[in-house]
């Protein structure tokens, strides 16, 4: 506890930036930079919050194997706090996951299960923790419960105490991905405590379940998602559907288009989570302009474009995969020069 105490103690918070709009916005779009915590993105929170829940409860102790099924993101970050308190770490991984991932989760001392199925990480991570007598960490059901959603530096907390001196100091919107469901958890939750106006959107890439389950559709072999991060095959637990106020699908080939933009125009270099929450980002800002509203659009930038050098920022790679991004390079830019939403 004191180890994981100290961390929290020695992270200063995350700075939230704001975008320089063109002459003539209204809209305000700020940027919350997940990149800058010790280990490179917004899951460092969770991490800290999962492994903290773990020791409260009682289900970790020295010598326990953690295991965890992940994307990525959060395998880095829970190896990085295992090995600062000793313990073993495995993450259940899809094959396709960026390579820099896997070996930043080697450099943290942890090890790597990969799987060729996206659906098959939960059992697969379940059996390792019966196997080695270890603990699920189980991010997708824990993530809305270890973290504080009332407050105690959560993240919601935070975007709201930097926006204070804001021009438009309560967000409009607040944007992130659906992933585990916890950040929109937090989030939501937080802005009904408080009686904050603000609407929180949730995007949704391809092939995951969180949007169709949302619509009340019919969800046919959802696949996860190829959006690192984000998407996933089934509805997680700790996804909390009513309090969202919109969802929004966006397709890949224009989440990798808007991460491009983003570093082109602002020189802001992200993953491709933040290039799905972009994209929507920028609709929702059109949208307003066309209103006539003023006001502020918060989302996050959960990772740096450095884990993505081999894939998603990868020409030949994203030409491999069928992503055609020029087409929605054009929508970002005509939102952006002009305000006006073609996607």
């Amino acid at each position: 506890m004191r180890r994981l105490k100290a961390d929290a103690n020695r992270s200063a918070d995350t700075h939230l930036i704001a975008l320089t709009m063109p002459p003539g916005w209204d809209v305000q779009v700020y940027l919350k930079d997940e990149s800058t915590h010790p280990t490179g993105s917004l899951k460092h929170r969770l991490a800290r919050s999962l492994f903290l829940y773990a020791l409260c409860n009682g289900a970790i102790h020295e010598g326990t194997t953690v295991i965890e099924a992940s994307s990525g993101s959060t395998a880095v970050s829970e190896a990085h706090f295992a090995q600062m308190l000793g313990l073993p770490f495995v993450a259940v991984m899809h094959r396709d996951t960026s390579a820099e991932k896997i070996a930043l989760i080697e450099r943290e001392g942890g090890s790597c299960h990969l799987v060729d199925d996206a659906g098959e990480v939960y059992d697969v991570a379940r059996e390792l923790a019966d196997r080695y007598d270890g603990y699920y960490m189980d991010q997708f059901t824990y993530a809305e419960r270890a973290t504080d959603w009332r407050g105690n530096n959560n993240i919601a907390e935070s975007i709201f105490e930097q926006m204070a001196l804001e021009l438009h100091p309560v967000p409009e919107w607040i944007v992130v991905g659906a992933g585990t469901g916890g950040t929109s958890a937090t989030i939501g939750r937080y802005v009904r405590l408080h009686g904050h106006r603000s609407q929180l959107c949730v995007v949704d890439p391809e092939g995951s379940a969180f949007l169709p389950t949302f619509a009340r559709e019919e969800v046919h072999r959802p696949c996860g998602s190829r959006i690192e991060g984000i998407g996933r095959p089934r509805v997680e637990p700790s996804f909390i559907p009513d309090v969202v106020d919109r969802m929004m699908g966006v397709p890949d080939a224009a989440s990798v288009a808007a991460m491009r933009f983003l570093e082109e125009r602002t020189g802001l270099s992200c993953g491709p989570s933040t290039g799905t929450a972009l994209y929507a980002v920028m609709r929702l800002a059109c949208e307003m302009r066309a209103e006539g509203r003023a006001g502020a659009i918060v989302t996050l930038l959960c990772d740096g474009g450095a884990r993505y050098g081999r894939s998603y920022r990868d020409e030949r790679w994203v030409v491999d995969h069928g992503w055609d991004v020029d087409p929605y390079l054009a929508v970002m830019a005509r939102a952006w020069d002009e305000g006006k939403w073609t996607g």
